[in-house]
């Protein structure tokens, strides 16, 4: 009797070493693999680095985004032309919004442009409750501080904007879609008839690859359930 409890507790003892081992051997082998695994993802994001700093790669990318947009405009000399007759003109002709806004990009400024369409989609609304929610939607994204979008305005034109928020009409934006307006016509459209994007599609030369800055965020009907749009979305 003696003896068996004697070896007893020392057979558990040495059970218990062995799973302890054995515990440790695996262990060590998971977090051999761990490494592995984490030595191979480092590999293959070099190996992508490189592939991305490859000239013929952005020349490929670049080319397929040109070509893209060059089959989506199909835009003749004599319409761009009719573009450099006035602002009212190039924004009222859907392909030269869309070439303005392309432009804008380039000099990171499109918000000016989301703005005016926000607007006169905005004008658009019927229901009073679309109204309110396409207000709020505008106010929080262009107008308000440190909306991701801000667009240049002066304190008085925002500070009247702010008070009447709560109550929006279809006016409510007038003065500062006028406003912006006529910064985009006095400035940036200046720019706009002077650039390669604009003089390439008048005297009728393939249109050159730009380098386009990733689209902003935008509202599109989806993001408020309740409002319905008359566009499918704001640029």
């Amino acid at each position: 009797m003696e003896t068996s409890l004697i070896f007893f507790p020392k057979l558990n003892m040495c059970e218990s070493k062995e799973k302890t081992f054995f515990k440790l051997i695996h262990g060590s082998g998971k977090e051999e693999t761990s490494k592995e695994a984490k030595i191979r993802a480092k590999e293959k994001r070099n190996r992508l680095s490189l592939l991305v700093q490859k000239p013929e790669f952005h020349e490929e990318t670049h080319s397929n985004r040109s070509g893209h947009l060059a089959k989506e405009t199909r835009v003749s000399p004599e319409e761009a032309v009719i573009w450099g007759e006035s602002f009212d003109k190039l924004l009222s002709h859907k392909d030269g919004l869309e070439t303005f806004t392309r432009f804008l990009k380039t000099e990171f400024s499109e918000e000016n442009i989301e703005f005016w369409i926000a607007c006169e989609d905005f004008k658009k609304s019927k229901d009073p409750q679309q109204i309110i929610l396409k207000a709020k939607a505008i106010y929080e994204k262009f107008i308000q501080n440190d909306a991701p979008q801000e667009v240049n305005l002066d304190f008085h034109t925002k500070e009247v904007i702010t008070k009447n928020i709560t109550q929006p009409t279809l006016h409510s934006f007038d003065a500062a879609q006028s406003r912006v307006y006529q910064l985009m016509e006095q400035d940036s459209y200046t720019r706009f008839l002077k650039s390669d994007i604009y003089l390439d599609l008048r005297e009728g030369r393939p249109q050159r690859p730009t380098n386009l800055r990733r689209r902003s965020r935008s509202f599109t009907c989806t993001e408020f359930q309740d409002v319905k749009s008359d566009v499918a979305i704001w640029l």
